[in-house]
């Protein structure tokens, strides 16, 4: 009690979420009266890190540095361009399908909607859209960073709960698909309602020249995603290649890419690297916390009075963890909610937990874009100018529509597994 206490009035005084976890874990040695346990605290910090897994996230992030200082993100749009465009409603199909394209590639839902958000809004602004709207859309298109693989989330998930990084990758495919179809059916059904405008058509010269001159840059995600797949490579191994393919695409297709751009991109990668690290190491002491708390099992007992089947235990978790997701980030969610969550739908539910992570990573995903928070709707703002409230309204058909997924997600597991190894 004493540590819950603790832990809210950092939280609320405005402290980083990585030092409010290695807070209360001191708060909860203190107060338990045995000293002994602050020998075990350094332990537990770097245990957090002390996993090969985590060598991926750092490489995920210098791919989409790469990809961003190479040019390659503006050719999938103009690809994406040259499939739909000439659509009703064609640039709002374009910012879905080039988000699918590039989160392959980006992994992290902030970082994607700030470069997305200053290629797509201006475009779509001058084409007859409204800016709100514009920016809206890209912040949900923004979601399937953290689905699609690589993914940031997926990795700190996979060491939280001690699965294969690979699994968690490869699981969110069928969802990140899923919800780019879902989300262009409502761009359709919007599209006929408010009269969007036609984009223009091209000549099927200038459509295949177009396509041509973007294939190069798939062969990022193909690398990454298919070495995955046919077992060549781990997750970690996988981004190692796929920065380097990154690289020789950006410096000898897209000759957009200069090496003496590489120490920025590393130093830019390192800091928000080091953050990530640093909640994953904090979370080592929080959940060992928890453990001596006896937290998990009562939390267990709780949900049991409530929860008679898998079913309504997933249900029952999506509304708790999108209320989290609402005031709390993505990775830091999943530090705070999956050493308490997973132990109870693994041993008490009997649940896969590579379902359970996908759910839980597209709960915490839609919580980044509600309020009071909304994170990727002020970064959205930030690039754009527009005003994050107005943005929610506008796009609420695009928060419905990803509720329905969760519940595809919670009844069938199979959308989450059917890709990955037994």
């Amino acid at each position: 009690m004493v540590t819950g206490a603790a832990f809210a009035a950092v939280m609320l005084a405005g402290v980083p979420i990585g030092l409010c976890l290695c807070l209360a874990g001191m708060v909860y040695i203190a107060a338990s009266g045995n000293p002994l346990l602050f020998q075990s605290y350094p332990m537990q910090l770097f245990g957090g890190v002390d996993s090969y897994g985590l060598i991926a996230i750092p490489l995920f992030i210098l791919i989409g540095e790469i990809m961003n200082g190479g040019g390659i993100t503006r050719r999938i749009v103009e690809m994406a361009m040259a499939f739909v465009g000439a659509l009703r409603g064609g640039l709002a199909y374009v910012n879905v399908l080039a988000n699918m394209f590039v989160s392959s590639i980006l992994g992290s839902a902030t970082a994607q909607v700030a470069i997305m958000a200053q290629i797509m809004v201006p475009e779509m602004e001058r084409k007859g859209y409204d800016r709100t709207f514009a920016a809206g859309l890209t912040a949900y298109a923004g979601m399937l960073g953290p689905i699609i693989p690589p993914s940031v989330m997926f990795v700190v998930y996979s060491v939280l709960a001690q699965v294969p990084v690979s699994d968690m990758l490869i699981a969110g495919i069928i969802p990140g698909v899923i919800l780019t179809v879902l989300f262009c059916l409502v761009i359709a059904v919007l599209g006929w309602v408010h009269g969007f405008p036609a984009g223009e058509a091209m000549s099927l010269r200038r459509r295949v020249r177009t396509v041509l001159g973007a294939l190069p840059t798939l062969s990022i995600p193909v690398v990454i995603v298919g070495s995955i797949l046919s077992g060549l490579a781990n997750a970690t191994e996988a981004a190692a290649v796929g920065t380097v393919a990154a690289a020789l695409v950006g410096r000898y297709w897209t000759r957009e890419f200069d090496f003496r751009q590489l120490p920025a991109m590393l130093g830019r990668a390192g800091i928000y690297s080091a953050i990530v690290l640093f909640l994953v190491a904090a979370a080592a002491v929080f959940s060992w916390v928890l453990v001596f708390g006896k937290v998990p099992q009562d939390v267990a007992g709780w949900i049991r009075t409530v929860a008679k089947d898998p079913v309504t235990f997933m249900l029952l978790v999506n509304v708790i963890l999108i209320v989290i997701g609402t005031v709390i980030d993505g990775v830091p969610g999943l530090i705070m909610t999956v050493p308490i969550l997973l132990p109870i739908a693994t041993e008490v539910y009997h649940i896969d937990p590579r379902h359970f992570g996908v759910v839980v990573t597209v709960n915490l995903v839609l919580g980044l874009l509600s309020p009071p928070v909304g994170l990727c709707f002020f970064v959205a703002a930030a690039v754009t100018g527009a005003k994050p409230g107005r943005m929610f309204l506008v796009t609420l058909p695009f928060f419905f529509i990803s509720c329905v997924l969760l519940l595809l997600l919670s009844v069938w597991p199979g959308l989450s597994l059917a890709l990955v190894k037994p």
